[in-house]
């Protein structure tokens, strides 16, 4: 099957010139298509401001020569002719789409490779408008493009294994996660997971258990910056009354919308787009009481219906546990997945709720899978886990790059440039991952941490990261904590190479390296006083110990920002290094370390020096001792003093 060079998108709307501006910024050369003129300038008019915000930014160098690789277009043949892979992003109507793809079927190549970005017809359905759907996919990009991750990577009936292999690459190769869907069902994964939500919400307005103010209040109050019937408004009441009346037709009659939402779409009350929905928005936003927060609802029965769906989609052989997460994370913006959420409330609260709300609402949907009633969702993760495992390889990390080097040193690279290398729950578990593979490799005398791009070590957590529960929250903060540590405890030194912002978490993923190199124009803060927040990945603990409770106060407390050179004034920069030589420098001074120094002498002085400040002075002078002893049985120690009285570098082999 041939490489893919050249993309053509067919659309150029909300979705489409997304599209089309990301393959582009991947090095792709791209046709844009529309049926008018207007609609191909508009989709032009927005990638040329999407890519002055970008190159601002610094995200890409420059926007002309990423803008210089779309042709934009009427004429379907000319799109097409020449494309490698066709990407549909037409309205969601079906003869709309029958027709496009007869036809493109006819002017595309033999060997082109065709797409769809539908988020709810079936892939089977539209490949059959080809004469080739064992080349036929879906693509299912989230909105807008060009930020989120997620790509839904979507089997039909006849996709061939190579065709699915391609786009994965492809997925890949544009910057994006993709993730398998291996079944091609309504809804896909992310929609479908969400699905019995909408269902449960609908079901609490027409049983009239809670008016939407009431539930709006209720799940703001958990953290959310907008409730469910808000959302709703938002995005458009029409969206999702056709999206039930779909889940109605394809999955089971439970989704059949209710009258009240029927009747808001006749009357043309669709939400903010025509300034009244569920709320008046002739306005602006709608204030929603937070004192009408109500008992009557609780916001986690929408958690438990999720996770529900999502164990019917591993049962069907859609997805794995572990690919379902990913989805509903990355499609989502949430720190947790259906079945990390399921691994904290437990098969039997699960079970036992879903049996109260089918029988409450009569929702044969809400009725809990058969692995539930079973009891053997823990026998389903546990699989789920190790297949997982199996297709994980070292290079397959998404957020962060390992680099080794010569003379024993590693390079772990935060590797989010676009944004600043923040830290996302992906970042953490990734890095996680990171420092388990490094603990035991003998190939790794020093760990160098750095950020990708020349802007930013990390500039802290992703703001964008949504959670729902205070605890949840808390066990996030408490994972950080402890990844972040793990740093600090890995048993060969870690040094920290902070190559522009180093803020809240990344300020606090550098107090956890043991030294702290930076570039004379780092910017080093603990920002999150000013957002109402606090360094909640052991930035209050670290920084007292290596700077005192009077400068501690002052970065914690004022969320002011200081430069490399006063950082290591108060001792929290060791050194810091011209920024046109600190690539060099910080090298240098790693590889100094990795010759000069005995790898297990430095695992152990870690620990000393790490605990020394958290046990009376007694017992860390015994643990000296008794360190000090160990090493006297190894061969590095008479390497070490063999080779100074022989006037050599010593031959360190760490045993």
């Amino acid at each position: 099957m041939a490489e893919i060079k050249t993309v053509a998108v067919l659309g150029a709307g909300l979705m489409g010139h997304g599209i089309a501006e990301v393959c582009a910024m991947a090095g792709y050369n791209v046709t844009m298509r529309d049926i008018k003129q207007e609609f191909v300038d508009r989709g032009m008019n927005m990638i040329k401001e999407s890519l002055a915000k970008l190159e601002q930014k610094g995200r890409i160098k420059s926007a002309d020569e990423v803008l210089a690789k779309i042709k934009p277009t009427t004429d379907l043949e000319e799109a097409v002719k020449d494309a490698d892979l066709v990407i549909e992003a037409v309205p969601e109507v079906v003869d709309i789409k029958k027709q496009v793809w007869e036809e493109v079927d006819k002017l595309a190549k033999p060997e082109c490779i065709f797409a769809s970005n539908t988020s709810t017809m079936k892939i089977t359905m539209l490949a059959s408008f080809t004469s080739r759907p064992e080349k036929f996919a879906g693509l299912h990009f989230f909105n807008p493009p060009v930020l989120m991750r997620l790509v839904e990577v979507i089997r039909g009936e006849k996709t061939s294994d190579e065709t699915m292999d391609l786009l994965v690459d492809f997925v890949k190769s544009i910057g994006k996660v993709p993730v398998r869907v291996e079944k091609d069902v309504p809804g896909f994964i992310v929609n479908r997971v969400q699905a019995p939500a909408s269902v449960l919400l609908m079901a609490i307005l027409e049983k009239g258990v809670a008016t939407p103010e009431e539930v709006d209040a209720t799940v703001r109050r958990l953290g959310l910056p907008m409730g469910p019937f808000e959302l709703v408004d938002y995005t458009g009441v029409d969206i999702l009354y056709n999206a039930l009346k779909y889940y109605a037709q394809t999955i089971s009659p439970d989704y059949e919308p209710p009258e009240v939402l029927e009747k808001m779409v006749k009357e043309n009350k669709l939400g903010r787009k025509t300034g009244q929905g569920f709320y008046d928005w002739s306005a602006g936003r709608p204030q929603i009481d937070s004192s009408k927060a109500t008992d009557k609802v609780n916001p986690m029965d929408f958690t438990f219906v999720e996770i529900n769906e999502a164990v019917k989609l591993v049962e069907m052989g859609v997805a794995s546990p572990d690919d379902i997460d990913t989805a509903v994370k990355l499609g989502l913006n949430r720190p947790f997945g259906p079945f990390e959420l399921a691994k904290q409330f437990g098969a039997e609260q699960i079970t036992k709720r879903l049996e109260e709300l089918a029988k409450q609402y009569g929702k044969k949907i809400f009725e809990p899978t058969k692995t539930l009633k079973e009891g053997k969702l823990e026998e389903l993760l546990k699989k789920g886990k190790a297949e997982a495992e199996e297709k994980k390889e070292e290079d397959e990390f998404k957020t962060i790059k390992i680099e080794k080097l010569e003379g024993g040193i590693t390079k772990l690279i935060l590797n989010r440039p676009d944004r600043l290398n923040t830290i996302s729950p992906e970042l953490m578990e990734d890095l996680d991952k990171a420092i388990t593979m490094l603990w035991d490799d003998k190939d790794t005398r020093v760990i160098v941490v750095t950020g990708a791009g020349d802007r930013a070590f990390s500039a802290g957590a992703d703001l964008t990261t949504l959670i729902t529960h205070p605890f949840d929250f808390l066990e996030h903060n408490r994972k950080g904590e402890r990844i972040f540590r793990r740093l600090s405890e890995i048993p060969k030194p870690v040094i920290a190479a902070i190559n522009g912002y180093a803020l809240g978490g990344g300020l606090e993923i550098a107090m956890s390296c043991d030294i702290r190199l930076a570039k004379k124009s780092a910017v080093i803060g603990l920002p999150e006083v000013g957002l109402g927040l606090l360094p909640g990945w052991s930035g209050t603990q670290r920084m007292v110990k290596l700077v005192g409770i009077s400068r501690a106060m002052q970065l914690a407390l004022t969320g002011e920002r200081i430069t490399a050179e006063e950082a290591e004034k108060w001792g929290l920069i060791n050194k810091v290094f011209d920024d046109d030589k600190f690539e060099e420098e910080v090298m240098k001074y790693a590889k100094n370390i990795a010759e000069r120094c005995a790898p297990i002498s430095m695992a152990l002085i870690k620990r000393l020096v790490n605990k020394g400040g958290e046990v009376p002075m007694d017992i860390g002078m015994e643990w000296e001792c008794t360190a000090a002893g160990l090493l006297f049985s190894t061969e590095d120690l008479r390497e070490g003093i063999s080779a100074f009285l022989r006037k050599d570098k010593p031959q360190f082999k760490g045993r």
